[in-house]
């Protein structure tokens, strides 16, 4: 209902992470430059760091459908995990078939996929996502797999990408030979105001808007403040007041409809508005037996 309403072949503001509707900021591409390179280069670890909501998996998901027709890869997501349910999840998502779960044997299975790849000119990536999860006994492992090397290449490239977490955990000193290990760092910072606009543009172009964009400047102007420039804040604001729009028949989204918006998404406003007011306290009287010792002195003073 709201595509048709709006022209639209798809919902633009979707939760998922489609490489088709990632917008190349400057942050971005300069992100994704230096993984690129690193990879072409036969770079061993690379790390991406960026806040919830930054678009960090849509921009890893890009980056393996440019890798495709060149390598192996694998995306891991479960980071929640010990030793070997991690080292199970590589094999997996390699298509290695895995019945021993002893490490002696997992180990000699992941070489042995490693040496056939690179002999068949093919390089093999594993993108670790949501990194800052990973107990420190998984990620000591995670640099043991990039011992697996020729001495003249190194036969798995990882990257690990994740939260601001993950930067500070890769500081602790039991970290350190992880972090000098670490050939390429990147980061992803939020859009400026300009960059909203352009993202929201962007995003309904992909969409299939013709014509005008459905949001003014002002209102524009209105999301960038109330996202502070993340990705995932300026989808859900463009959502809802595409859809209080469409509720209400308005074609172009005014400023009065993203501030309805941005009060809904408020979790003040909704506190206040799902939690009963308080009672107010009652003013506190004096307890009975406060007024004795007064009564017995008037008493005392009378004889």
């Amino acid at each position: 209902m709201l595509q048709d309403f709006y022209g639209l072949r798809e919902q633009p503001f979707g939760p998922t992470p489609d490489p088709r509707y990632l917008y190349p900021s400057p942050s971005h591409r300069e992100a994704a430059a230096s993984l690129l390179r690193g990879l072409t280069d036969g770079t061993g670890f690379l790390t991406l760091i960026a806040r919830p909501g930054m678009g960090k998996t849509s921009l890893l998901f890009q980056l393996l459908e440019t890798l495709k027709d060149t390598a192996r890869t694998a995306f891991l997501f479960q980071t929640q995990c010990n030793e070997r349910e991690f080292l199970q999840y590589v094999l997996q998502d390699l298509g290695i078939p895995n019945e021993d779960s002893g490490f002696a044997s997992m180990h000699a299975k992941l070489n042995e996929f490693l040496i056939q790849e690179v002999q068949a000119g093919r390089r093999v990536v594993l993108v670790i996502d949501e990194a800052q999860n990973l107990s420190e006994a998984v990620l000591e492992m995670v640099r043991m797999l990039s011992n697996f090397e020729t001495p003249r290449t190194k036969l798995l490239q990882i990257v690990l990408a994740g939260q601001p977490q993950l930067a500070a955990k890769l500081r602790r000193p039991t970290m350190a030979q992880l972090l000098q290990r670490i050939t390429i760092l990147c980061h992803l910072k939020p859009l400026t105001a300009a960059e909203v606009a352009e993202f929201v543009h962007h995003r309904l172009q992909v969409a299939g808007l013709v014509g005008d964009s459905l949001f003014p400047p002002a209102s524009l102007a209105l999301i960038a403040q109330g996202s502070r420039g993340i990705p995932r804040l300026i989808n859900d604001i463009c959502y809802n007041s595409l859809a209080l729009g469409c509720a209400t028949g308005r074609k172009r989204i005014d400023t009065k409809i993203v501030e309805q918006v941005l009060s809904d998404l408020s979790l003040e406003s909704l506190m206040r508005k799902v939690l009963p007011k308080p009672v107010p306290e009652l003013r506190k009287r004096p307890k009975p037996l406060s007024l004795l010792p007064a009564l017995l002195r008037n008493l005392r003073s009378q004889h």
